[in-house]
């Protein structure tokens, strides 16, 4: 039996549409309604950005991989991720689970219209479905989870279902709690406090990694940050898994000086800022180390050239790429602006400006007005009274 006739899919309630270079058969609701909703089956339309970064990641991870390449999708939806990634990627097998067994029957369909081969199906609770796959031989080369909400309950049995060597990859969707508006909710889930701050994107994955890795120390396993994105309704962490134990010292804390606008990262709190010696807001343990690979970002700057994916994606690598060796948090022009109680300078002049007086500087994937750099709030309004 054909799979479209045993799914008997009304026309009025379905439709067909390309992604990349995939058809999928999504709720006809899904793009209509301002909210998608969960019924018959979850498809989020807007988050096509958010898949186009996977596909390009995924692509750089599998063109230098020499395992079996196969991918695991935990939490699928209709299978969108998957399907794309069977459909477009190189892969060996790909094995998407969903508890939902409608959206099932409709990532069925769309691998039915794809003439797809490389693909499974299964219908179990998101652990109960890794840990199926936590043995050697049977895990992952990419292992990837979506849920709603926080992405903490999963690492443990995300990690165990990812091969040495290869990716895993989670999304975060609670940004109140990890923005600072629920501390007490934060740090039961993630085991840190975030401080309401402007890089409040930056610090909430750093806070993602610092949990991440926790699980993964209790492991044995070291986790090495790839690539990480920040969009307005969700944050994203790549990492490579490294069966062999952690020796680095790569949590720790953000300090951050409320009254003067200093900020740095430490292995240890501190209670007074270094430069006002106003009290310090902490914020941590979390990940505060590199978290962006230059090499693998590179990677996915090659492999865009492609792939059908949205023209966003490679001026937002760009970017990644050109802030992958700076120093923790950003400065944003309108915070050192409000300081000085002047208008802010364009953005290139006061990269340049930093540049020409010895400082490391960049542009930001986290913020269009953002910007890193390796001096001080005192040194940065110093450069910026001068290019006034």
């Amino acid at each position: 039996m054909r799979l479209k006739k045993e799914l008997k899919i009304p026309s009025e309630s379905f439709q067909e549409i390309i992604e990349g270079g995939t058809k999928l058969l999504v709720p006809k609701k899904s793009l209509t309604d301002k909210v998608p909703p969960k019924e018959p089956a979850f498809f989020n339309p807007k988050a096509r950005v958010n898949r186009d970064f996977s596909i390009i990641a995924y692509a750089a991870f599998l063109k230098n991989f020499q395992g079996p390449k196969i991918f695991l999708e935990g939490m699928s939806g209709i299978g969108a991720r998957g399907l794309r990634v069977s459909n477009e990627l190189k892969v060996d097998n790909t094995i998407i689970n969903d508890l939902n067994p409608t959206a099932l029957k409709m990532a069925k369909y769309s691998a039915n219209q794809n003439e797809l081969k490389n693909i499974e199906f299964s219908e179990k609770e998101v652990c109960r479905f890794l840990s199926n796959h936590s043995e050697k031989g049977e895990r992952g080369s990419i292992v990837d989870i979506d849920p709603f909400g926080s992405p903490a309950a999963f690492f443990d049995c995300g990690i165990r279902a990812t091969m040495h060597g290869g990716i895993f990859s989670a999304a975060a969707t609670d940004l109140q709690v990890l923005n600072g508006l629920f501390q007490d909710a934060c740090k039961r889930k993630y085991g840190g406090i975030p401080v309401r701050v402007k890089y409040g994107n930056e610090m909430a994955i750093r806070l993602v990694l610092g949990c991440l890795r926790m699980v993964a120390a209790r492991l044995g396993v070291e986790i090495i940050p790839m690539f990480v994105e920040s969009e307005m309704h969700y944050y994203r962490i790549y990492v490579k898994i490294l069966n062999r134990p952690d020796q680095k010292k790569n949590l720790g804390y953000i300090l951050h000086c409320k009254n003067c606008g200093h900020r740095k990262t430490s292995t240890e709190q501190e209670q007074k800022c270094e430069l006002c010696n106003s009290e310090i807001s902490v914020a941590g343990p979390l990940w505060i180390e590199d978290i962006l690979d230059k090499k693998f970002i590179q990677n996915m700057l090659v492999e865009i050239q492609d792939l059908k994916v949205d023209k966003v994606c490679e001026r937002t690598i760009q970017k990644c790429l050109a802030e992958s060796e700076m120093p923790a948090t950003y400065f944003t022009l309108d915070e050192i602006a409000s300081k000085m109680k002047a208008s802010p300078p364009k953005l290139e002049k006061i990269i340049q400006s930093l540049e020409q007086n010895n400082f490391a500087a960049s542009v930001t994937a986290f913020n269009p007005t953002g910007f890193k750099t390796s001096a001080n709030i005192n040194e940065i309004i110093k450069i910026f009274q001068s290019t006034q």
